[in-house]
C-alpha cells in the first residue's frame, strides 16, 4: 500500500457513496448529460453494487485508490462507457465531504439508540432504588444522605445532554456539499438543493469552497464524543469504586468483570476500566483532528483525509464501549443493606441540625458553628448524632433541644429535599417519568431520519 492510497477502513464508506452517486444521476438527469434509459441503466446497476458490497461478492483491489475510484472502476466494468458518465459534474473533493457527512448522520442516530439503551438500564436500576438510602459525596467525603436512585440519575441525565449535543451537532452536518465539485461549484450539477433534499439533507451548503474545506462539523462531532466519553468514563469510575471491598455498595455480574491472573478472590470490574481508558482515545481523536485542520489554507487539501481516521475511530470505539456498559448497570446487584448503613456514616445528618436550628429562627451562620459543635462532641464521646443524650444537646447550645431528634433519620432528611430535581423519593420518581419521556423523543428522531443509512 502506498502512502496516497486510502486505509482499508475508510472503504466502508462505500454505501454513502453509492447514495450519493444515486442523488447524482438524477442531476445528470436533469442537466441532460443522461437520458432516461441511461438513468435507470446507471440507478439499477447502483442499487445491484450495493447488494454486491453488502454480500461480500465486490471488494476494492490494490489499484483503487479510494472508495470513489473503486466503485468507478466496477461501474465500468459492468457498463462501458455509460459508468464513465457518472463522473461529470463532481469531484472527490465533494465525494469525499458529502460520504463522511452521510456517514455522521447516519452513525449519530445509532450512538443516541444505543445511549437511550444504556439510560434505560440507568432508568429501571433508578426505580428499584428510589428508596433505597445511600450516602451523598462531595470531594469524595461523605456529604448527605440522598437515594441511591438520584444518583444513578445523575449519569442519566449527563446522558440525555450529549444526545442534545448530538442532536444540535447534526443539525450543522446536515448541509449537503454535493455539487461544490472540487471548490467553485459544477458547471453541470446546477441543482445541488434538490439533489440535497433527495438524500435527505436540509438543504445544500451555502459556499462551494466552504462545502469542501471545512471539517468544523467533523470536530464538533468528536468534541460530543469526547464530552460522552468522558460522563462514561465518570459513571465507570464510580462503579469501581461502588464494587471495591471499601465501598461493597454493587456486586458486578461475572459477564462484566475478570479474576486476577494471581489472586484468587479478586473479581475486577475490566469493562468499567475500560471504558474509562476508551475515553482517553476519544480525547486524542479530537485534539489530532483539531491540530490537523489549525492553519490549513482554503479549499481543498489532502490533510483533510484524516477526518474519517478520527470519526471511524470513535464510532467504532463509542458502538463497543456504550452496550458493555449498558449490559454492565442493566445487571449491577446493589447491595440495599450496606449502602443503607453508610448513609449516615460520617455525621451526614449534621446539615439537618444546622437547618432545624434555621428554622427555628437562629442565623445560618450561628446554626453552623453548633452543629459543628455537637459532631465534635459525637467524636469525643464516640456517639452518633441520634445518641446524644439530652444534657448534652443543650450543653452546646441551649437552643439545641431534643425536638431535633425528630430530624436526625434518613427518612426525615430525604423527605426534607422536596424541591424540584432534589433528592425526596417522590421528586426522584417525577424525574424519571420527566426523563422517560426525554427519552422517548430522542428514540422517535433517531426513527424519524429518511436520509441514507448502511
Amino acid at each position: 500500500m502506498t502512502l496516497s492510497r486510502a486505509p482499508d477502513s475508510y472503504f466502508r464508506l462505500a454505501p454513502y457513496d453509492l447514495a450519493g452517486s444515486r442523488a447524482h444521476v438524477i442531476e445528470l438527469q436533469r442537466a441532460g448529460i443522461l437520458d432516461g434509459a441511461e438513468t435507470s441503466r446507471l440507478l439499477a446497476e447502483l442499487d445491484r453494487l450495493d447488494e454486491d458490497l453488502r454480500a461480500g461478492l465486490v471488494v476494492p483491489i490494490a489499484s483503487d485508490e479510494d472508495v470513489h475510484t473503486f466503485l468507478e472502476r466496477v461501474l465500468v466494468e459492468r457498463l462501458g462507457p455509460l459508468g464513465g458518465k457518472l463522473r461529470a459534474g463532481r469531484s472527490r473533493n465533494d465525494q469525499t465531504a458529502n460520504d463522511l457527512r452521510l456517514y455522521l448522520r447516519d452513525h449519530v442516530r445509532k450512538l443516541v439508540v444505543a445511549l437511550g439503551d444504556l439510560q434505560d438500564a440507568l432508568v429501571a436500576q433508578a426505580r428499584r432504588h428510589t428508596g433505597t438510602a445511600a450516602p451523598g459525596f462531595t470531594h469524595l467525603q461523605p456529604a448527605q444522605p440522598i437515594v441511591f436512585g438520584h444518583q444513578l440519575l445523575a449519569h442519566a441525565q449527563a446522558f440525555a445532554r450529549d444526545v442534545d449535543r448530538l442532536r444540535d451537532c447534526d443539525r450543522r452536518t446536515a448541509r449537503s456539499p454535493l455539487g461544490a465539485a472540487a471548490l467553485a461549484g459544477s458547471g453541470i450539477a446546477v441543482h445541488p438543493e434538490l439533489s440535497a433534499r433527495e438524500m435527505g439533507y436540509d438543504g445544500p451548503c451555502e459556499n462551494s469552497i466552504d462545502a469542501v474545506a471545512s471539517r468544523d462539523h467533523v470536530a464538533e462531532f468528536l468534541f460530543a464524543a469526547s464530552m460522552l466519553g468522558v460522563d462514561l468514563s465518570r459513571l465507570a469510575e464510580e462503579v469501581c469504586l461502588w464494587a471495591s471491598q471499601q465501598f461493597r455498595w454493587v456486586s458486578l455480574h461475572d459477564s462484566f468483570a475478570t479474576g486476577s491472573s494471581i489472586m484468587p478472590q479478586k473479581k475486577n470490574p475490566d469493562i468499567a476500566e475500560l471504558t474509562r481508558g476508551k475515553a482517553g482515545r476519544l480525547l486524542g481523536n479530537m485534539n489530532g483532528l483539531l491540530a490537523t485542520l489549525k492553519s490549513l489554507p482554503l479549499a481543498y487539501n489532502r490533510d483533510l483525509s484524516e477526518d474519517k481516521a478520527a470519526v471511524l475511530d470513535t464510532v467504532d470505539t463509542l458502538a463497543i464501549v456504550i452496550p458493555a456498559m449498558a449490559g454492565m448497570m442493566r445487571t449491577l446487584q446493589v447491595n440495599v443493606p450496606e449502602l443503607r448503613r453508610q448513609a449516615t456514616a460520617g455525621f451526614t445528618l449534621a446539615t439537618e441540625v444546622a437547618d432545624w436550628l434555621t428554622r427555628k429562627g437562629v442565623p445560618f451562620n450561628e446554626a453552623h458553628e453548633i452543629s459543628g459543635a455537637l459532631v465534635q462532641v459525637c467524636e469525643d464521646k464516640g456517639l452518633e448524632l441520634h445518641e446524644v443524650p439530652d444534657e448534652d444537646l443543650t450543653a452546646v447550645d441551649p437552643r439545641l433541644t431534643q425536638e431535633v431528634r425528630a430530624c436526625l433519620t434518613i427518612e426525615a432528611a430525604l423527605a426534607a429535599r422536596t424541591g424540584y430535581g432534589a433528592t425526596a423519593p417522590d421528586r426522584v420518581t417525577e424525574q424519571i417519568d420527566r426523563l422517560e419521556v426525554v427519552l422517548a423523543g430522542h428514540r422517535a428522531w433517531a426513527a424519524s431520519y429518511e436520509g441514507p443509512r448502511a
